[in-house]
This record gives structure tokens, C-alpha cells and sequence, in this order.
């Protein structure tokens, strides 16, 4: 194999493949990068066994001799990183591999490509063609409330359903959750079942990663035990979640008698920041009180202080005391825009608040029950 590449663009694209490579594992072979030359173009292949990636590279590259090779990730990512030189030539021998620039030169050992474990392609005649926007904000929406860390290994990714036209994501951690929903077109009849098709947080982070803005739409099919995506450029597969999801559905408040409020995320978001810098790991609860057309923050730790901050709303009516993990609500805030208007929803200091957007976002954050 003998491929030349401008190197900014390599770069870019042996990152996104090197993020899946595993920096430690039993099977050595995976903490490699197949390359394969065909064509006009080259194509990345990484897999950790549970996640793998195709990558197609068209832009500023030259194929010379067709062929395969394996590049160590953290070597050759080093040298992409600290090269000035704008274009590279990748060359294989019977010694191993030659990366060449106008005025460097590096030889690696080579290990056989043949013995890389196969990456799945993207062979469906059923899946859901998204907006690209909408996919990405969908990760985006969900994935912070998940819970890599909970014994319930469900809790640890993202879950889909996909079902006609309707598109759902969901993400939990038991104290709050996120739900980000929108249309898509299905294809072949594809749609999801039960509660199954939970995608790891880690797995469903790199997807988002790989789908570029330029892209108008992506494809994703759910099987059995794996989920897929297909971009214009690349193939993202990953194993799903053992386990069954939780019945979101009943989180969900349904209350006729809650108070609605019209919000703006700039505004609550930098109160909330101002409220929050008297709060530790210990005591993260903010009391967020409602009533005479304010919203009142308040939060009091022994070691450190109390804050009060005030904001302008337009509530009239009884007065409602509702205490949360300031945490959880600035994750709601940082995933929109400051300009963002959404509508906060709130029953009593023991029901849940319910914060919603016009775009399909909608957002659970259960009360805390602190003394003061």
C-alpha cells in the first residue's frame, strides 16, 4: 500500500477512528487502525468489540498502491499531531510502515491486517432515515442524564423508539429524565420494539461525533442486538444495552391543576449560576421559590455561605417552594440556547417539576428533600 494524504484532513478523520480503538486491551491488535486503499479513496476501520467504525476519506488523498495496513493508534496519532508538513505518504513493507513528509521521516512495525476483526457494514433494507439536526440534537438532549456508573446497566445508554413516523430518546439516571422527540421516515417498514434498543452513552456520543453538519440526513437501523448508523462517509455500529428500560412513560407528570411558567434559559441559567457558588459535593439543593412575580434561588451550606438571588417571572399565583440539584437543572440549560424560551411546570414542593420546549424537548427533575 502506498497512499499519499493532506494531513489536517488524515488527521480529522483518524481521530474520530482512533476514539474508538481501545487504549487498553488483552487483543493488542485493536489498539490499531486498519487503513484499506481502494480507488480514490481510503477507508478507517476501528473496533473495541463492542463499538466499531468504517470511515470513508476521499478529500486530499492519493491512492498510489492499492492494499491494507495497520497503524498503531498513539504513534500515529502523534505524529499526524506534531508534523508541519501538509501532506504524508504512508507506504508498506516487508520492514513495516514508512510515514513520510518533506522533512520527516518514521518507520512503525507493522502487525497483519488480516487478523483485524471484521467492522459490520451497513447492509439494511430497514432503518429510519433522521435530520441530521434532529439526530444530533437528540444525543445531545439525552445523553447527559444518563448513568454509566448505576447497577442498573439499563440506565447506561440511551434509549429508542421508533415507531412510524415518531422518533424518541430518552435518557435517565432515576432522578431526572430527558426525552428529545421528532419525526423521521421510515424505511422498510423499520420501527423498534419494546424497550430494548438502548444504546450505550459512550456509543451513542461517538455517533453524534461522526455525523458531520454537512450531511442532510443519517441513517440508523436497530436490530436485535446492535444498532447502526450510516452517514455519507461512515458506519457506526454498536451493541446494545442488556436489559429493559424502565417504564419512562409513567415519569411523565400528568396533572391538570399544575402551574405553567414561561422561562428563558439566559436569565434562569445565570441566577442558577450565582445561587450555586455557596453549594459543595455535600449539599447541592436550591430552593427555587415561586410567588408575587419572582423566582427566588436560595441555597445555604454551614462551611461556606448562603446566596439569594431573584428573578422576574410571571407568576401570580400561590406561593410554591420546590428544592433541586442545581447540577440538574444547569444540564437542562446548558443544552440550549440562552435565547431558548421553555415552560416550567411545577405542582407542589413534592411533585416533580416538568420543563418543556417547543421543539420536542422535554425534561423530568424529581424534588429533594432537604432539612434546613
Amino acid at each position: 500500500m502506498k497512499i499519499t494524504c493532506q494531513r489536517e484532513s488524515l488527521t480529522a478523520a483518524f481521530a474520530l477512528a482512533a476514539s474508538i480503538a481501545p487504549t487498553r486491551s488483552p487483543k493488542e491488535i485493536l489498539q490499531n487502525v486498519k487503513v484499506t486503499a481502494s480507488g480514490d479513496r481510503i477507508t478507517l476501520t476501528a473496533t473495541d468489540l463492542d463499538v466499531g467504525i468504517r470511515l470513508d476519506l476521499e478529500e486530499g488523498v492519493e491512492v498510489e498502491t492499492e492494499g491494507t495496513a495497520l497503524l498503531p493508534v498513539q504513534r500515529t496519532m502523534a505524529i499526524l499531531r506534531e508534523s508541519n508538513d501538509e501532506t504524508l505518504t504512508i507506504e508498506t513493507d516487508d520492514a513495516g510502515i514508512r510515514i513520510t513528509g518533506s522533512r520527516s521521516k518514521f518507520r512503525l512495525p507493522g502487525s497483519n491486517p488480516d487478523e483485524f476483526p471484521s467492522v459490520t457494514e451497513f447492509n439494511e433494507d430497514k432503518f429510519h432515515v433522521l435530520p441530521t439536526r434532529l439526530f444530533r440534537e437528540m444525543v445531545r438532549r439525552t445523553v447527559f442524564a444518563t448513568d454509566a456508573e448505576s447497577s442498573r446497566y439499563a440506565l447506561g445508554g440511551v434509549l429508542l423508539e421508533m415507531e412510524g413516523t415518531s422518533v424518541i430518546a430518552i435518557g435517565t439516571d432515576g432522578r431526572r429524565l430527558a426525552k428529545m422527540e421528532g419525526t423521521g421516515e421510515p424505511q422498510g417498514g423499520h420501527q423498534t420494539t419494546g424497550t430494548s434498543t438502548i444504546v450505550p452513552t459512550r456509543a451513542i456520543q461517538l455517533m453524534e461525533r461522526a455525523v458531520s453538519d454537512k450531511d442532510d440526513t443519517v441513517d440508523v437501523a436497530a436490530r436485535a442486538n446492535d444498532l447502526l448508523i450510516r452517514t455519507p462517509r461512515a458506519v457506526i455500529y454498536s451493541r446494545l444495552v442488556e436489559g429493559r428500560y424502565p417504564n419512562w412513560r409513567q415519569v411523565f407528570p400528568k396533572r391538570d391543576s399544575a402551574e405553567q411558567i414561561d422561562m428563558a434559559v439566559g436569565p434562569l441559567f445565570a441566577a442558577l449560576r450565582q445561587a450555586a457558588i455557596v453549594t459543595d459535593h455535600e449539599s447541592r439543593g436550591i430552593d427555587f421559590t415561586f410567588g408575587d412575580g419572582t423566582l427566588k434561588l436560595e441555597a445555604s451550606t454551614a462551611d461556606i455561605g448562603e446566596s439569594q438571588i431573584e428573578l422576574p417571572i410571571p407568576y401570580d399565583a400561590e406561593t410554591i417552594t420546590l428544592t433541586m440539584d442545581h447540577r440538574y437543572v444547569a444540564d437542562f440549560c446548558k443544552v440550549l440556547d440562552n435565547e431558548t424560551n421553555f415552560i416550567m411546570e411545577i405542582e407542589s414542593s413534592s411533585k416533580p417539576a416538568l420543563l418543556t420546549t417547543d421543539d420536542g424537548f422535554s425534561y423530568v427533575i424529581m424534588p429533594m428533600a432537604r432539612d434546613r
